[in-house]
């Protein structure tokens, strides 16, 4: 039987092979076994039992919810969940309890899923590691699959120490580890500028990141209001499509969603023919910085399409070289205006000093922030002074203009969805990342996603191949805002031809027989 897949396993359900609490205490086993992972903050098993058992009821008596309801999920922990902690790995709100759902958590049980818990990431999702939470960094569960200590076995130089792990790429690092280690089906992440596609390519998942607009912001902590939007992790893009079917629609609490353009339920045609497609190449995307690996793989995905009749043209985004400063100004003005409700007077942490107002405001965001979260909000303070904000801010708002439009420009010309890489790399061990500060890994590892963010476009990283290090790698597709069906279209095709292995964790799972032996087939035994 086939439950790898999210689909497959919500066919077992509704066939009876297996019941939503035998699925439930599956995955929670799981969790228990992978906990060295970092993956969860908090796991919410009393729940999660207590809603597979309301599934249960509803099979047994015919009422299901829909191919949602009894399956496994987990969620970012910078969204909010009514009566779950939600900390965004921060002291700031570490001990908050929301008093509502986020209205993407609320559509998830409202169609049956069963929250496992919430995920780990960087603090308020300030980074692309999942390093910098106040929780620990979150391992990649690829550091302990058979594919990459087999090539490290073979690997002279390699020392084969348990500390030389590898990151997840983030920020949401949890939720991206907690799917590839088999503990859910689908986990929620947010994505700023890459921080849902970026762990998705290390972590070989599916990552897709909605049209801004598409799917509700409501009850997601914001980081920065114009270009945050939920992504999807899954691990086959049917299954992400699902998601976006229940998540996708207008919500009267987010003023920027916009009527449901898709059909529900969502389901992916199939791509009748190849040779209609018009695939973009982006030429400011070939940087010296990227890896050989990434490159030959992207040109080898490019010759595939024509080799199927489609047509593979050269485009240009001229704006490109600008976007990580442009990035970067944006993202810490909206940051210093978003940071300042946290004052320690409405919620959240607040310090004991109680000098004067002024003091105790200064030492709650000291004693509640890092120094990542700090130094953002002090550079967006900086560009929104009086004297700064015409040569900053509204500098940096034009070329954001500028950058949508190149892009408006290449879809324009023909293209029908961009084919680039997702990240510079594959995943790199813990000790390597660390050795840069933050700033200057965000601006290295956002190079490829975080223009899709400022123009609002859908986008999705497909895992193609592993590299030589037994790695996986990952490759963006970016489509036209609110083509995110078609996006996807072509993105299913693609992944039926690149047949993506599976991850073989046998050693952290050997007595689940979590992952069959054959790299080719996605076929996982529940039952023992």
């Amino acid at each position: 039987m086939e439950v790898l897949f999210l689909l497959s396993v919500s066919a077992a359900l509704k066939q009876g092979q297996i019941t939503p609490t035998e699925l439930c205490q599956k995955c929670l086993s799981l969790i228990k076994k992978t906990k060295f992972l970092n993956a969860y903050i908090t796991v919410s098993e009393e729940v999660a039992l207590k809603q597979a058992e309301e599934s249960e009821k509803r099979y047994k008596n015919g009422q299901s919810l829909g191919d949602l309801d009894g399956i496994p999920i987990a969620v970012k922990d910078n969204f909010s969940t009514s009566g779950i902690e939600t900390t965004c790995a921060s002291n700031m709100l570490k001990g908050y309890i929301p008093p509502y759902n986020a209205t993407v958590v609320q559509k998830l049980l409202d169609q049956g899923a069963l929250l496992m818990g919430k995920t780990n990431l960087d603090e308020f999702a300030m980074g692309s590691g999942s390093t910098d939470g106040i929780f620990g960094p979150v391992k990649n569960p690829w550091s302990y699959s058979k594919q990459y200590r087999e090539k490290r076995k073979q690997n002279p130089h390699s020392k084969n120490e348990d500390s030389d792990w590898l990151i997840t790429g983030g920020s949401s690092g949890g939720s991206a580890a907690a799917v590839s280690a088999f503990t859910c089906y689908a986990a929620l992440g947010s994505d700023t500028g890459g921080s849902t596609r970026n762990p998705a390519a290390h972590c070989g998942l599916v990552g897709f990141k909605p049209s801004y607009g598409l799917v509700s912001r409501h009850g997601l902590i914001p980081l920065v209001n114009s270009m945050d939007v939920p992504g999807i992790l899954t691990r086959c893009v049917d299954d992400a499509a699902i998601v976006l079917g229940a998540l996708a629609g207008p919500d009267p609490k987010d003023s920027t969603t916009v009527h449901d353009p898709i059909n529900k339920p969502f389901m992916l045609p199939s791509l009748a023919d190849v040779s209609k497609l018009c695939i973009g190449i982006p030429k400011e995307y070939l940087i010296p910085e990227l890896s050989s690996e990434v490159r030959s793989l992207w040109s080898k995905a490019a010759d595939l399409f024509e080799s199927e009749g489609a047509k593979v043209l050269e485009v240009s985004l001229p704006h490109t070289s600008y976007s990580i400063v442009c990035y970067h100004v944006l993202c810490t003005s909206e940051v210093a205006s978003n940071m300042a409700r946290f004052d320690g007077l409405q919620y959240g942490h607040r310090c004991d000093i109680n000098v004067s107002t002024e003091a105790m405001y200064a030492a709650t965001r000291r004693e509640g922030f890092n120094d990542v979260v700090r130094g953002r909000i002090l550079s967006g303070n900086f560009f929104l002074l009086k004297e700064n904000y015409e040569n900053y801010f509204v500098k940096a708002q034009k070329v954001r203009r500028l950058i949508a439009n190149d892009f408006v420009n290449a879809f324009n010309s023909g293209v029908d969805v961009l084919l680039t890489p997702t990240t510079l790399s594959e995943a790199v061990p813990y000790l390597e990342f660390i050795k840069e500060d933050n700033r200057t890994r965000s601006a290295q590892d956002d190079i490829f996603t975080q223009a899709v963010n400022m123009a609002g476009l859908p986008a999705v990283s497909i895992p193609v191949a592993l590299s030589n290090q037994g790695l996986p790698i990952g490759l963006q597709f970016i489509g036209r805002a609110f083509c995110d069906q078609q996006l996807l279209t072509v993105a299913r095709w693609f992944e039926k031809q690149v047949q993506f292995p599976v991850i073989q964790l046998q050693e952290l799972m050997d007595d689940c027989s979590a992952v069959l032996e054959n790299e080719k087939s996605a076929s996982v035994s529940l039952k023992q």
